[in-house]
């Protein structure tokens, strides 16, 4: 159970759960190599600009996904406490990811989502953008908590931590990076599914996560502990059963939504 929650702990920064300081995962990045990005993303829209009219119809239009398929794997993309985020790219990488057999892999998304939640809980707070259910009415695929419908929207968490996750992904294992960044898209456009962000803070995320993820590059140890886990990986896919029952993800990620 801890090595579950580890995995998410680092996350809960950018769904505006404080921590106390002694419970704070240590990221790789110090102060000086951290890149801001409350400068480097573009501001979140504003009322009365196309950008936020684009959101609004946007999540009015997904709205009619209710029930369906798509709107079940939103659910599902929901998850993010323990290793089901790694765990659903089980078919685009072609292995389960999990704690026990890839401890390193483990070990270095933990720590990266430190860096990842610390730029999110920043630029969040800067733009204090709300969430859409907040500016129309419409379903979400899950419950809203009065702490959640308080937290902010732009730039969505967990489109960063998703697509940060694919980059790193798809980087260890390039031979599966096509469909592994395309698994990690969709992950992001589920919070849009889902009804609680809009599009252009799941954009963002994914900018975000991009900036983040070049900066960890400067850090030798982020080299050295991705090039632990690439070469676990290659190990754990040499051993592994192809997954089955992929066709349905896969039709599902290919599903165009707005």
């Amino acid at each position: 159970m801890r090595k579950a929650l580890l995995l998410g702990i680092g996350f809960l920064f950018v769904c505006g759960v404080a921590l106390a300081d002694s419970q704070k995962p240590q990221g790789y990045l110090d102060a000086a190599s951290a890149p801001d990005t409350t400068v480097i993303l573009p501001h979140a829209p504003v009322k009365g600009t196309a950008r936020y009219e684009a959101d609004r119809k946007i999540f009015l239009r997904t709205r009619k996904l209710n029930g369906s398929a798509r709107w079940q794997m939103a659910v599902n993309d929901d998850d993010y406490f323990d290793p089901a985020m790694a765990k659903d790219f089980t078919c685009a990488l072609g292995v389960t990811i999990n704690p026990t057999d890839e401890p390193h892999l483990t070990a270095l998304i933990t720590r990266m989502g430190a860096d990842l939640g610390l730029a999110g809980r920043d630029a969040k707070n800067f733009n204090k953008r709300k969430r859409p259910f907040l500016i129309d009415k419409g379903k979400t695929c899950v419950a809203i908590t009065p702490a959640f419908a308080k937290s902010f929207d732009y730039p969505s968490g967990h489109s960063t931590y998703s697509w940060g996750l694919g980059l790193v992904l798809a980087e260890i294992a390039p031979d599966r990076a096509t469909q592994v960044l395309a698994r990690a898209r969709a992950y992001g456009e589920s919070r849009v599914v889902c009804g609680v962000h809009n599009a252009s803070a799941v954009d963002a995320g994914r900018t975000e996560a991009s900036i983040v993820i070049a900066a960890l590059h400067s850090s030798a140890e982020f080299r050295a502990d991705l090039d632990a886990a690439r070469t676990e990986l290659a190990a754990a896919r040499a051993k592994a059963t192809p997954p089955a029952n992929c066709d349905a993800e896969n039709a599902l990620v290919a599903q165009p939504l707005y």
